[in-house]
């Protein structure tokens, strides 16, 4: 099992950053797989013990000069590994003016991923300055447990409002209650809702857009039959949406979510080479 990663690029380097600090925010430990030509980063907390989930996947050839791998078998090419992001991204915080950036699997002690950092300097010396971030390896019999989630089948599908928007929004809601209310419909209409015994606010968006859904069999999904109208709503904790907006680093080109009703809210952020989903199940 063998891999290793360079990057040159003072531009890749900073976007590659920029989604590791957004994981951390979001994980505080998560698996890492690697493939010959992805990364994803995974977080599986089991949704119906309230936890989140999020899939994370980058295409390694938009970041990467070079990157080699050898995963554990030659038919199953991967490699599967449990870390904490917060030391990834600690690492990389380094790495700002870096000349190049290498990552590699090694073995010291216990597994780890050897982030080396080579800073510019002045005398014809280089200065390497390295992190070794220690890792767990995940056997092959429990990958099964690390597979993309499905998109559930929902009532409604919307795009998000700005995020800065809409996080400034949460994040006055937050000081009122634990949870908030989020609603939509098929009119391109989202409602922000915060009810307590004392207090009710609620924040409306209107002309957000509905995405287009084809599924697998090209049929249109079955939200077509749905009165445009008619509002589909989860109750969620309020931290755990706060903690998905306020985490952003990588201003996604498309933000979207989906509502199952009374069960799930999933959220889809796109950006030129990277795709994050979280999904922050419903509270009862």
């Amino acid at each position: 099992m063998r891999f290793r990663a360079k990057i040159v690029d003072v531009a890749c380097l900073n976007h590659f950053t920029r989604v590791i600090n957004t994981i951390a925010k979001l994980a505080k430990t998560c698996t890492l797989r690697l493939t010959v030509d992805k990364l994803y980063f995974i977080l599986t907390d089991k949704v119906a013990n309230g936890g989140v989930s999020m899939w994370c996947e980058l295409s390694q050839g938009n970041f990467f000069d070079e990157f080699q791998m050898e995963g554990v078998a030659a038919e199953h090419n991967e490699i599967y590994l449990e870390l904490t992001p917060e030391n990834l991204s600690r690492a990389l915080k380094t790495a700002q003016n870096a000349k190049t950036v290498k990552i590699k699997l090694t073995n010291k002690h216990c597994p780890c991923l050897t982030v080396a950092v080579e800073l510019p300097s002045l005398s014809s010396s280089s200065r390497i300055v390295t992190h070794d971030i220690p890792v767990g390896v995940i056997p092959r019999r429990l990958w099964n447990d690390f597979r993309e989630p499905t998109v559930p089948d929902f009532d409604v599908s919307i795009y998000l409002p700005v995020l800065k928007t809409m996080k400034s929004v949460v994040e006055r809601m937050k000081n009122l209650s634990n949870c908030i209310v989020l609603e939509a419909n098929l009119n391109g209409e989202m409602n922000l809702k915060i009810e307590t015994d004392l207090v009710s606010v609620t924040t409306h968006f209107k002309g957000l857009g509905n995405p287009p859904w084809v599924s697998e069999d090209g049929s249109q999904n079955s939200t077509q039959d749905r009165d445009p109208e008619s509002m589909a709503e989860a109750r969620i904790d309020i931290r755990k949406l706060l903690q998905l907006l306020a985490g952003q680093q990588v201003n996604p080109t498309k933000a979207l979510c989906n509502i199952v009703s009374k069960r799930i809210v999933h959220f889809i952020l796109l950006h030129e080479e990277v795709s994050l989903q979280y999904f922050i199940p419903a509270l009862a």
